[in-house]
């Protein structure tokens, strides 16, 4: 198992980049390289950046966790517009928003965990 496997913030990661794949995937097909993909790219980023930080120094590391958090609020941004042209509802970008300051709110724990 890599380091970054047992982590519950990289586990929390996936499940979110799932979820707005998801979403995404229900995006017109005129938004696969549009808006979609930029989503999908987002999403995938905030997992990425914490396996591929756990290789290097708690300091790297905690760059590599800012990034993520950077990819999640990037996700946020583009919900917003989702529901602004109309292609998820408000509802559903309300349940994201809130899944997203959790994950937010782990990955910034992590980060005080690591140290200075």
């Amino acid at each position: 198992m890599f380091r970054f496997e047992g982590l519950e913030v990289w586990q929390l990661a996936v499940g979110y980049g799932k979820d707005c794949y998801a979403i995404a995937g229900r995006f017109p097909q005129y938004e696969i390289y549009g808006l979609g993909d930029q989503l999908r790219r987002a999403a995938l980023s905030i997992s990425n950046n914490i396996a591929e930080g756990s290789v290097g120094s708690m300091a790297v590391f905690r760059k590599y966790i800012v990034i993520s958090i950077g990819s999640t609020l990037e996700t946020v941004n583009m919900l917003h517009f989702a529901v602004e042209i109309g292609y998820i509802k408000e509802e559903e970008r309300a349940v994201m928003y809130e899944k997203a300051e959790k994950l937010i709110r782990k990955l910034r724990n992590f980060s005080k965990a690591l140290g200075d």
